[in-house]
C-alpha cells in the first residue's frame, strides 16, 4: 500500500491489541525514529499550510504529538478534542462507534472557533472514521463551520476499514500519509 515518504518501516504492527483480531499500527516507533518523525511532521505541516488552516484541532491522544508540532511550525491555535471528563470547562460532546467499541469526544464550548475558520483535524490514523467524523460534527453542529472548511489529516489510513471513504462520503476532505 501507499508510502510516498518512506515512513512505513518506522511504524510497528502489534497483533491482537487492544483486543484479539485487531492489527494495531503503533506510531510510537515512528516518533522514536527522529528522521521519520521529522519527515512526517514536515509533510503534515505542508498539507496544513496548503489548506490555509486557521486552527488545528487534534484528537486525544496520539494526534496531539503531531498536531503540536504542526501548530508550532505554523504559529496556529491548537484546540484539544478529548475523551469525556478530561477538559476543565463546559464542553460539546459527540458519541460515536469505533472498530472495537464506542466512546465520545468533547471540545470546550469556550474555544475561539469562527465559522470562517479553515480547520485541520489531526489524528494518528483513520480506521472506521468515527472519531474524525464525530470531531468534525461538533465543529459543524455547534460552531457552525461549513464542512468544506474542514480537513481530516492523519498519518495512517486503514483502507480495509473504509474510514476514509466514510469521511469523504460525509462531505469532508481527507488526507493521509500512509495506507495499509
Amino acid at each position: 500500500m501507499s508510502d510516498p515518504l518512506g515512513i512505513k518501516p518506522s511504524i510497528r504492527t502489534v497483533n491482537d491489541f487492544p483486543i484479539p483480531g485487531i492489527e494495531f499500527r503503533d506510531i510510537t516507533s515512528l516518533i522514536e525514529t527522529p528522521t521519520a518523525f521529522v519527515k512526517t511532521c514536515k509533510e503534515l505541516t505542508r498539507i496544513t499550510s496548503d489548506f490555509k488552516a486557521d486552527i488545528i484541532v487534534s484528537i486525544e491522544s496520539r494526534g496531539f504529538i503531531f498536531a503540536g508540532s504542526v501548530a508550532a511550525n505554523l504559529c496556529l491555535p491548537f484546540v484539544l478534542a478529548r475523551k469525556p471528563g478530561k477538559l476543565p470547562n463546559e464542553t460539546y460532546k459527540k458519541d460515536f462507534n469505533l472498530e472495537y467499541g464506542s466512546t465520545s469526544v468533547e471540545i470546550q464550548k469556550n474555544t475561539l472557533i469562527k465559522t470562517s475558520d479553515n480547520i485541520v483535524i489531526i489524528d494518528d490514523l483513520v480506521a472506521t472514521g468515527g472519531t474524525a467524523i464525530a470531531c468534525a460534527d461538533i465543529l459543524v453542529e455547534k460552531f457552525r463551520v461549513p464542512k468544506n472548511k474542514i480537513m481530516i489529516l492523519a498519518i495512517i489510513d486503514l483502507v480495509n476499514l473504509e474510514g476514509s471513504k466514510r469521511i469523504q462520503d460525509s462531505g469532508l476532505k481527507i488526507s493521509t500519509l500512509v495506507s495499509y
